[in-house]
């Protein structure tokens, strides 16, 4: 399941908006793609450390596998979510989100 910790006036979920709604069709058979508005689940939010938006955070029986702060392009996500998806059914670490330097697409 990937869980998107979103709010209404958060420009870069907008912006994610129709790259998760791709991804989730595209991977409707294997990927849950879920919302979580911050601002009406604060406790939740808190509970996954969330503290900016958009984050996201990949779970995998209830574990997070991936966690991603910011908006990105479908390539990229995809890229990110499936070397998490790999490298965690490989018996790796939880990923963290790419350095601030990273370079972004």
């Amino acid at each position: 399941m990937l869980v998107k910790f979103t709010a209404d006036w958060c420009p870069g979920c907008r912006q994610l908006g129709p790259v998760l709604g791709a991804i989730a069709a595209e991977r409707a058979d294997r990927l849950k793609v879920v919302q979580l508005d911050a601002d009406h689940h604060p406790a939740t939010t808190a509970a996954h450390g969330v503290l900016s938006l958009p984050t996201l955070i990949l779970f995998d029986a209830g574990q997070p596998v991936l966690r991603l702060v910011g908006s990105r392009s479908r390539q990229r996500l995809l890229r990110e979510i499936d070397a998490a998806w790999e490298a965690h059914r490989e018996g790796g670490a939880v990923q963290k989100p790419p350095s601030m330097l990273t370079k972004r697409e």
